[in-house]
């Protein structure tokens, strides 16, 4: 598996509006998975192929959080992943749609940048997604 560095270079590489909207969706969601296997491989977890309401994303959160309760502050982050993926899939001709694909990306980079900061520093997202811990370790 990629590095989340890796991973947020492919993210920052994906032309939104050059890639069709469909294979953008699903590369978007795509990434979402794969940060969520990083945390729970970190954890010693398997990251599970299973699916929750139909996306292997919001397993892989559940699996995520089960053994940190923080971990929940990124909950919606997966669910706002998965609605605008919906969103591509269900209108990929709609005139919003280069907006929406940067609503996406900005997304998916969110939760990269969440699952990295916590990685670093497990008490990020006792409030919330604060970079409070992050912040408090710059002086």
């Amino acid at each position: 598996m990629s590095t989340l560095i890796d991973i947020e270079k492919a993210i920052d590489a994906l032309e939104l509006e050059y890639v069709p909207t469909e294979e953008c969706a699903a590369a978007l969601l795509d990434f979402g998975d794969i940060v969520l296997g990083h945390w729970n491989e970190a954890h010693g977890e398997v990251p599970t192929n299973e699916q929750r309401e139909g996306f292997r994303l919001l397993a892989l959160h559940r699996q995520g959080a089960k053994k940190d309760a923080s971990f929940n502050a990124c909950r919606e982050t997966c669910r706002e992943l998965v609605y605008h993926y919906n969103l591509l899939m269900g209108e990929p001709k709609n005139e919003d749609v280069v907006q929406r694909k940067t609503m996406m990306y900005f997304v998916v980079k969110h939760l990269l940048l969440f699952v990295g900061g916590k990685l670093e520093n497990e008490q990020l997202g006792d409030f919330c997604c604060s970079s409070r811990g992050l912040r408090q370790n710059m002086d």
